[in-house]
């Protein structure tokens, strides 16, 4: 049931996810950061979900078991063998739903709005990277298309980056 949700969830297009969040959220709290992150978090569910599923499938049943042979209770088993061996593959799946998301403009464009100015709280309209160079992609004045085109520079660098970090973290830490 889990896996056919998540299916059917990770096929859906962002801008449903944006429709879902201005129908659910925004009409009744107004434009915010919390519903545009409600609004991501739609989309990162089915990457982490099955990505997580499939890392605990990986992890051989010998361990489980020799873990088990030992004495060692099940919750234990689960918390610290299993959990442990699987964390590259779940930290991977969070990786890989932040960087879908973190280029998704029509979600944010329902729900967070934008703001040109500095946002007071979580609780009102922001600004957002993708938001920003989808307007000024969109602006009639050359100088705005340089800044798109910057700004669309600094979100894959700062894709690319996490990228890099997690591979080191995980390759460091997370061997089995």
């Amino acid at each position: 049931m889990v896996s056919f949700v998540a299916d059917v969830l990770a096929g859906t297009p962002s801008i449903v996810a944006g429709m879902f969040g201005y129908t659910f959220i925004v009409l009744y709290f107004g434009f915010s950061a919390i519903a545009g992150g409600a609004a991501l978090s739609v989309l990162m569910i089915p990457i982490v979900a099955r990505t997580t599923e499939e890392s605990l499938r990986l992890v051989p049943g010998s361990i489980r078991e020799a873990s088990l042979a030992l004495g060692i209770p099940g919750w234990k088993t689960i918390l610290h063998i299993v959990l442990s061996s699987a964390m590259s593959g779940i930290i991977t799946g969070a990786l890989l739903a932040i960087a879908r998301v973190s280029g998704e403009t029509a979600p944010l464009l329902l729900t967070a709005f934008g703001n040109p100015y500095w946002a007071a709280g979580i609780d009102k309209p922001i600004s957002t990277l993708p938001v920003q160079i989808y307007t000024y992609a969109i602006a009639p004045f050359p100088d705005w298309h340089t800044k798109a085109w910057g700004g669309a520079l600094i979100l894959i660098i700062l894709i690319l980056i996490l990228n890099i970090g997690v591979r080191l973290i995980t390759r460091r830490k997370y061997r089995v």
